[in-house]
């Protein structure tokens, strides 16, 4: 039976493994157009080529990005791979920069799959006193010539928020490509398309979906040459999403800026919370000027807010002490701040920073929060009260 129009706000659950194409004229029309981000209903093929139900869900995200076209992923590493296969070029494939301060994920799988299995010429850009220095960045791009440079607007854990539009001027003028992993700043902070990064990656399953019940990635861009090569790269290596988790995206991402705005807030006010309390060594917020990165946070942000990131440093006397300081917060704090590796959940959820990031950031007594969109007032006493029992 023929599937008839009903009168539907929303883009139906399409489950379908392939298409049916009619006839022979629109078949070869359907896979000479395999590659154009386009939603003519006689053209979808096959679901791991495209489906409806994800491109419906791809538009929203164009909207938010404010970009042409958008691809969505099963997940933010999928993302990043379809994102960089873009521009490899076997083996004539120039070095590629990527600076150390990104998610602890993408470093694995830069040295596990780009250096080890890929044979990639990779090299890092380091800060200096949580900052980079773009002097010191165009001297490494001048001596290295870089095909690719590979950067996030806030970094995890310490959430340095780079100088997006001065690195990407340095990077155009010696004729780099840029990549930028936008998962904590979102499109709500920040835009980096308008600065002319080439392409935008975001972890969907932090705050787009922001309900903890989805893995997903999105690639973003405006090159339609670039994504032609991403749908390619994705449709071969099979890195699509399932149009059950792109309806249920559809819909969350429909609250996304109430959602966003709030933990913002929240963020913030925690932050103030935190820095003020006798049992906090120390507290990194973008928002705070006490950031090393504030100054560039509040220029590339334009005050709409900070993220809703903090990590803090508890206080103690020395490692020992605060590693069981640590562990009795995250004991106190339990029933309602979870310890769940991840972020961008509706409620806060923490992670211990030495137990994840070990060598790189030795340190016992820091706590990475993820601050949710729950009531505030619950939130302040629970932390404060945890804090005040660290005795």
């Amino acid at each position: 039976m023929k599937q008839k129009e009903i009168n539907s706000s929303r883009m139906p659950v399409y489950r379908d493994a392939g298409f049916e194409l009619f006839n022979a004229e629109l078949t070869a029309e359907a896979f000479r157009l395999e590659t154009e981000h386009n939603r003519k209903p006689e053209n979808y093929i096959y679901s791991r080529y495209r489906n409806p139900t994800v491109v419906s869900a791809e538009e929203e995200i164009m909207k938010l990005e404010g970009c042409n076209w958008a691809l969505l992923t099963q997940s933010g590493m999928s993302a990043i791979d379809t994102a960089v296969s873009i521009f490899q070029k076997g083996l004539e494939t120039r070095p590629w920069l990527f600076f150390s301060e990104i998610y602890g994920g993408s470093i694995s799988f830069v040295e596990s799959i780009l250096r080890k299995r890929r044979g990639l010429d990779i090299h890092y850009f380091m800060p200096v006193d949580s900052t980079y220095n773009l002097k010191e960045l165009e001297k490494v791009i001048i001596s290295l010539k870089p095909e690719l440079i590979y950067i996030e607007s806030v970094s995890n854990p310490m959430l340095i928020v780079s100088d997006v539009p001065s690195i990407v001027r340095i990077a155009k003028k010696h004729g780099c490509k840029v990549i930028l992993d936008n998962t904590f700043a979102t499109p709500f902070l920040y835009k980096p398309l308008n600065d002319g990064v080439d392409i935008v990656i975001h972890s969907v399953t932090k705050y787009l979906s922001g309900h903890g019940n989805i893995s997903a990635g999105v690639i973003c861009g405006n090159d339609d040459k670039l994504m032609r090569s991403a749908i390619e790269y994705r449709k071969f290596i099979g890195h699509m999403i399932s149009p059950d988790d792109a309806y249920r995206l559809e819909t969350q991402i429909r609250t996304f800026h109430l959602r966003f705005i709030r933990q913002c807030e929240n963020a913030s006010a925690l932050s103030k919370i935190l820095d003020s309390h006798h049992a906090v060594n120390k507290v990194w917020y973008p928002g705070m000027a006490s950031h090393e990165t504030h100054s560039i946070a509040r220029k590339l942000f334009r005050n709409k807010g900070y993220g809703g990131m903090i990590t803090f440093d508890l206080a103690g006397k020395n490692k020992s002490e605060k590693g069981r300081r640590r562990d009795k917060f995250i004991s106190l704090v339990a029933e309602q701040i979870k310890l769940i590796p991840t972020l961008g959940d509706p409620h806060t959820i923490l992670m211990p920073v030495e137990s994840v990031w070990g060598a790189k950031y030795p340190e016992p007594g820091m706590i990475r929060l993820s601050v949710g969109f729950e009531d505030f007032e619950i939130l302040q006493d629970t932390v404060a009260k945890a804090l005040d029992k660290l005795k």
